[in-house]
Parts: structure tokens; C-alpha cells; sequence
């Protein structure tokens, strides 16, 4: 054993400095940039937040159009790539879908293989904004599959949120509806060293390429700790089924010593910041659908389990219900985190490159004592 100081969780550990995202702990906001997230949403497409998190400022009107024109003609996923998908079983779980598919667009890249291309800017740069604008196209793929329908191919007529939802379903669902969409992926864009961008940060400091940094963090996504807790809200909610059951379920599951998804963040202390925009689009689109239903079991579980515990929502619990009422299935909604946080990611990867050191921390051992083999002493 050693007397060194073990933060769990890497707990209140400081490794290093960033310019891309903050939250400011006397108004308890998020800031990319500097700009509050919840203004952001509110003011701004999700094309222009991208810009914002890879180069520091939003786009002016200019800038912001030549962006959208690359963002655009690059949404066609090659036939290759949509083979690899059709290789995979249907019934598998869609990150892992996702996963494989990002790293076979990083294998057909050939630019890598140039002198210095695993860490240039202006490759990764472009690398990202393939990522963001395919990234829709498989997610919506990997939903229709999932009905067995055909992919839908993408439009560049229509804006990113419209699009995504175009290639998913089929149909544009009512404007606010498309809004309702647009503002989740803001709020989910970036979130400065939460576990899964760590991972890419970490991989990226090995001078590994940012494709590899991007699967490494949809791996660490995946798990119901971080990007899988959207999906977990929902499950419990199929769970508990009514408003009416739900003292009854908690009196269970706390019990139980379950870990109630959808509540509690490491970050806020007085309630994540994000969730008030969330839920103001998600109460669109309750109103909008007449969802009393669902209203009831969430306003029901959220007022019991934050007077038993004092423990507030986190941005999964209104997320998952609004992506539930928008249509995609609850496997999918992890995906489309990854669709949004894409850029954070990508703009992570990108900052440590550019100042780079290579994250290996240390450990403190707690096995036995050194021995050798033969010693008597030492064996049993």
C-alpha cells in the first residue's frame, strides 16, 4: 500500500487545460467558448455551434454558408461503407454498428498514409467534417434497418437537423419538432473532459489519428455510466410504466441500492444547466403529441426522486423522452449523442495535438509484497 492520495474517478484531478468548454461555477452554465449553452440553442443552428467548437468563433453569414455547402456535399456515405453495415446483424446493438463504421471510414482514409497526416490541423480539420456530416447518414441508416426498411439518401436542400431527421423517417415531422431535435444536439455537443472525450484525448496523446480517438470514445459512450443513460431513462420509464406506479417502484429500487439513470452529475451542484432548455423542447413536443401520459410519469418521478433524495435530473432524462416522442427507437439514442458530440470530440483532439503530452498517469499498487518462484515461503 502506499500513502499517496487516490482520487477514484480521477475525482477533482486537474490534467491539463482547455479553451473549448467550461462550466462556470457562478452561474452554473455551460460555455462553449464562452458563449452559455442555453444561448446557443436558442440562437444558433447546430452547423454554426460546430464551427464555433473547431475554431473558437461562431461563422459570420459568409462563413457560416461556405460551411454549410462543404457540410452538405460531403453527406453521401460511400457504397463501400454502407456494405460494411449490411454485413453486421440487424438485431446488434447500434454503437456497436456505429463504431465499426467510423473506423472503416478512417481505413479508406488516404490521407493518413501521407508524411505527417495522422496529426495535421487542416487534415483533421477536414476529417472532422466528414464525421459530422456522415455521422446522420449511418445513424439514420442504422435506425431504418432496424424496421427493415431501405436508407434514405440525404438532401442538401435541407438544413442539418431537418436533414437528419429526412434521411430517418422519411418525412419532415412539424417545424418544431425539427427545433426540438436542433437544440438537443447543441446541448449535447460538448461537455469539456467527461469520460468518453478523456478517451480521445488519451488516445489522441499517443499521436494515434482522430478516427481512432473518435471510436475509442464511442466505446467509452456506449457504457450506461455516460452515453448510455439516455437509453436507461427510457427503461425505466417502460419499467414503471404509469405515474401511478411510480412511489411504488422507488420504494423498490431504492431498496434496492439501484442507481436511478437519468439523475445526479459529477460536474453540477446545483442542477445541470442544461436540462431547463431540454425540457422547455421537450414540453413542445408533449404538447404538440398530447403525451399526457408521458408527462405525468416524468414530472411524477422527477418531483418524488428529488424529494427522497435531493438529486436533480441530467440532461438524459428530458432527452430520451423527447427522442422517444420524435420516433427513433431507444437503442438509437446513444447514436445520435455521438452524432452531436462528434465535434467536442473532434475539437479535443485537435487542441491536444496541439499541445501535446502523452497522458500516462500512475498507479498505486496493492497486490503482494515482491517474491520468487520456488520460494516456499510464498506459496501455497
Amino acid at each position: 500500500m502506499t500513502d499517496t492520495e487516490i482520487r477514484k474517478g480521477l475525482a477533482g484531478v486537474v490534467v491539463d487545460e482547455t479553451a473549448i468548454s467550461k462550466v462556470n461555477p457562478e452561474t452554473n452554465s455551460l460555455l462553449y467558448r464562452g458563449y452559455p449553452v442555453q444561448e446557443l440553442a436558442a440562437t444558433q443552428p447546430f452547423e454554426a455551434v460546430a464551427y464555433l467548437l473547431w475554431h473558437g468563433e461562431l461563422p459570420d453569414a459568409e462563413q457560416l454558408a461556405e460551411f454549410e455547402r462543404v457540410e452538405r456535399s460531403l453527406r453521401a456515405v460511400g457504397e463501400s461503407t454502407m456494405a460494411v453495415l449490411d454485413t453486421m446483424p440487424v438485431d446488434a446493438h447500434p454503437m456497436d454498428l456505429v463504431r465499426t463504421v467510423v473506423s472503416q471510414i478512417g481505413a479508406l482514409d488516404e490521407t493518413l498514409h501521407q508524411p505527417g497526416g495522422w496529426t495535421n490541423r487542416e487534415l483533421d480539420l477536414a476529417r472532422s467534417a466528414v464525421l459530422f456530416a456522415q455521422l446522420p447518414t449511418i445513424v439514420a441508416a442504422v435506425q431504418r434497418r432496424r424496421w427493415g426498411k431501405d436508407p434514405i439518401p440525404p438532401r442538401e436542400d435541407l438544413d442539418y437537423a431537418s436533414n437528419f431527421l429526412w434521411m430517418t423517417f422519411g418525412e419532415l415531422p412539424s417545424e418544431a419538432a425539427v427545433d426540438v431535435f436542433r437544440v438537443s444536439m447543441v446541448l449535447y455537443a460538448e461537455h469539456s473532459f467527461n469520460a468518453s472525450t478523456f478517451t480521445a484525448r488519451v488516445i489522441a496523446s499517443t499521436t494515434s489519428d482522430l478516427y481512432s480517438a473518435v471510436v475509442g470514445a464511442i466505446g467509452a459512450l456506449k457504457g450506461p455510466l455516460h452515453g448510455g443513460a439516455n437509453e436507461a431513462v427510457m427503461h425505466i420509464f417502460d419499467e414503471i410504466g404509469s405515474a401511478e406506479n411510480v412511489s411504488g417502484w422507488l420504494d423498490t429500487a431504492l431498496a434496492e441500492k439501484r442507481k436511478i439513470m437519468g439523475f445526479g452529475h459529477r460536474v453540477y451542484k446545483r442542477g445541470d444547466s442544461r436540462v431547463p432548455t431540454m425540457r422547455a423542447a421537450l414540453d413542445t413536443l408533449l404538447a404538440e403529441q398530447q403525451a399526457d401520459e408521458l408527462r405525468d410519469l416524468y414530472e411524477t418521478l422527477e418531483r418524488e426522486f428529488v424529494e427522497r433524495k435531493g438529486i436533480y435530473p441530467n440532461l438524459d432524462y428530458p432527452s430520451g423522452p423527447a427522442y422517444r416522442l420524435l420516433g427513433f427507437d431507444t437503442e438509437v439514442f446513444t447514436p445520435l449523442f455521438i452524432a452531436a458530440r462528434v465535434t467536442g470530440w473532434t475539437a479535443h483532439v485537435m487542441e491536444q495535438a496541439a499541445s501535446n503530452a502523452l497522458i500516462r498517469p500512475l498507479s498505486a499498487y496493492s497486490g503482494v509484497d515482491e517474491r520468487h518462484v520456488g520460494d516456499p515461503a510464498t506459496e501455497s
